[in-house]
């Protein structure tokens, strides 16, 4: 059973190499003939372009010389006399042909009986063309004196020579290919014979790791594909131990996975709470003015006093409901942003126009530097992305403070040029344990400076949320005791053709 298993498989290798050996002899012959096939048109027809050109050449010359007749009666007067010297000159017989395609003369003996009257159709475009019969090969070109079309010129050459010499060396290829066909089979079937050994070496290794008995060493060392097999062997071995570490760290992916399910399920909770928090808040406010709206209905001091911070605290109510509603649809749903080439300059400035009431009654002056420039992005978000960006920058500043709003394209790490949109302001600045928080939903700084300004501490959340949807980021760039400044990229429409990159420096020079 072993005997016919190894003899099999000497036949089998043998085979293979034999049908390896015919494989690349037949490639090579191929390759070769079709080069010399490729080589030999690549020749003529450089040569039949050459003999056109002369001929060319000499017709026009003839045909300046003579008075000035039509083309066809041209060719039908010096037909004969062109042909013979195009003929001696070229060495090759050379026929000549009207305009109209009629015969006008030949350097050879009787008139050619080949049917021309489809290539000549191709002259008359402007075309050269070849027509082969047997051994003979026929070139015809078009004959012109600049635009004008003066007829047609005819080479006959014999292809007996080349055809001749091509079939002597797919004789002799065909030789070589079987004796080189014989000879390497043998010697593969020697060279078998010695490898069968080897592989029983390495099946019996094999046989020793199924047992469970690693190896220590491979079990044959070579440098061909055999010795790469016992490599393989010894280090498939070591592969058991390497599996079960792979094992560990899928084990290790999972329980993380598992830890970040459960992280989302905190903040879930989380988020559920601060909600409730701080949904409670004003409505205890407004239970409480309400109580006292009742008790005291005969003191027009306190009904005004109560009326306003009821509508304030319903206002910034209505704010975080409508606020949250939107994180949470964000966070739940996969809405599509509708795109386009949004014209910024324009959109600032609409911006800037609705927050200048509120920032006039606070006391804030608000300066723009902009520059034109389309981005790729949804108006409506960009709009709420800076509305609230600079309504924050009004609310948290100082009486007498300003707000910056600049924009200016630069590029990003990445190389892609991008729109870069900054705010900053003359507030207290942010505290730097707060800074990595800043954008988290329900976080702020200052929870009775929010209250008193109306805030929810989800609008930067939902600033963050509003960017990323664009394919554009949002970052904290500074903050200190003189304020604060936040940058926005977004990405530049792709046809944009302004190509100039600014930076903040220029705009500064350009005020």
């Amino acid at each position: 059973m072993g005997g016919r298993f190894r003899l099999g498989l000497k036949g089998k290798m043998s085979l293979l190499l034999a049908l390896l050996l015919v494989f690349i002899v037949t490639c090579l012959s191929v390759l070769v003939l079709s080069g010399i096939r490729e080589n030999q048109r690549s020749m003529l027809e450089q040569s039949f372009t050459r003999q056109a050109e002369a001929a060319n050449l000499r017709v026009r010359e003839e045909y300046l010389t003579e008075s000035r007749i039509p083309p066809d009666q041209f060719m039908m007067q010096t037909g004969q006399r062109l042909a013979v010297d195009l003929g001696a000159q070229s060495g090759m017989a050379v026929t000549l042909y009207a305009v109209d395609g009629s015969f006008a003369g030949t350097s050879l003996p009787f008139q050619p009986r080949a049917d021309v009257q489809d290539a000549l159709q191709f002259t008359a475009q402007g075309q050269s063309a070849y027509i082969t019969e047997g051994d003979q090969l026929l070139f015809l070109a078009p004959l012109y004196n600049a635009e004008q079309r003066l007829g047609t010129v005819q080479f006959h050459a014999s292809l007996a020579e080349q055809n001749a010499f091509y079939a002597r060396i797919r004789q002799l290829f065909l030789l070589a290919g079987a004796t080189v066909l014989i000879v390497g089979f043998l010697i593969g079937y020697v060279y078998v014979l010695r490898q069968v050994n080897v592989i029983d070496r390495l099946n019996r290794a094999a046989s020793q790791i199924g047992k469970g008995d690693y190896l220590s060493a491979p079990s044959v060392v070579r440098k061909d594909e055999l010795g790469k097999l016992a490599q393989g062997i010894y280090e498939m071995s070591g592969s058991i131990s390497t599996s079960v570490g792979a094992l560990h760290e899928e084990k290790q992916k999972l329980l993380e996975t598992v830890g970040r399910l459960r992280e989302l399920e905190q903040q879930q909770k989380q988020f559920i709470g601060n909600i409730s928090h701080e949904l409670k808040t004003p409505l205890t406010s407004i239970i409480a003015y309400a109580d006292l709206l009742t008790m005291y209905s005969d003191d027009p001091t306190l009904l005004d006093d109560a009326g306003r911070r009821i509508h304030a605290e319903a206002q910034r109510l209505y704010s975080l409901v409508e606020k949250a509603l939107q994180l949470s649809a964000m966070d739940v749903y996969e809405f599509e942003t509708q795109a386009e080439a949004v014209p910024l300059c324009p959109l600032l400035e609409e911006a800037v126009a609705r927050l200048q009431g509120k920032a006039d009654s606070c006391g804030v002056t608000i300066h723009t530097s902009l520059v034109e420039g389309e981005v790729w992005a949804d108006p409506e978000n960009v709009m709420h992305i800076m509305l609230n960006l600079l309504d924050n920058a009004i609310k948290y500043n100082r009486p007498g403070g300003q707000v910056h709003l600049l924009n200016y394209i630069a590029e990003s790490a990445d190389g892609a040029s991008r729109m870069i949109i900054e705010v900053a302001d003359t507030g207290i600045g942010i505290p730097k344990e707060a800074v990595s928080r800043i954008f988290d939903p329900f976080y702020t700084v200052s929870r009775d400076r929010s209250r008193a300004s109306g805030g929810t501490g989800l609008g930067l959340a939902l600033v963050r949320n509003l960017i990323e949807k664009q394919g554009g980021t949002v970052q904290l760039v500074e903050t200190g005791p003189d304020g604060s400044r936040l940058r926005v990229e977004l990405l530049l429409h792709a046809f944009h053709t302004e190509r100039t990159t600014y930076t903040p420096n220029d705009i500064a020079r350009n005020e």
